[in-house]
């Protein structure tokens, strides 16, 4: 009885993030030469498919585009139109309990930053 209880305890925590652990608002900031940067997003898994939106500078919400998950890596696109100028930024993440730690890419120069569920 205790071998069954202690196999299926070190199981469950064996068991990898699930795309469920993704769901809800995530917040930080990006370092950038002008200082800290804030962001945050909200998200939603739907078995490997990733659905979303990132807060825009106007408050406005900003859908994600091809958001995918990959057992604990997420990626996804955000489209920014600065007056008529289209500006893509691609995100790929390391989702644990506690944060997601983000690479990302925009206009070719990578930034790392890390945002942590409310």
């Amino acid at each position: 009885m205790r071998l069954s209880a202690l196999v299926l305890g070190l199981f469950l925590l064996a068991v990898p993030v699930s795309a469920a652990d993704v769901d809800g608002k995530w917040t930080g900031s990006v370092d950038t030469p002008n200082g800290a940067f804030p962001v945050s997003f909200t998200f939603k898994a739907d078995g490997t498919a990733l659905t979303g939106a990132m807060l825009g500078m106007d408050g406005m919400e900003i859908p994600i585009k091809d958001g995918k998950i990959d057992g604990k890596t997420i990626t996804f696109l955000v489209s920014l139109d600065f007056g008529g100028m289209p500006f893509e930024l691609s995100y790929k993440g390391e989702v644990s309990p506690p944060e997601i730690k983000f690479m990302g890419e925009a206009g070719g120069m990578p930034f790392e930053f890390v945002v942590k569920k409310e």
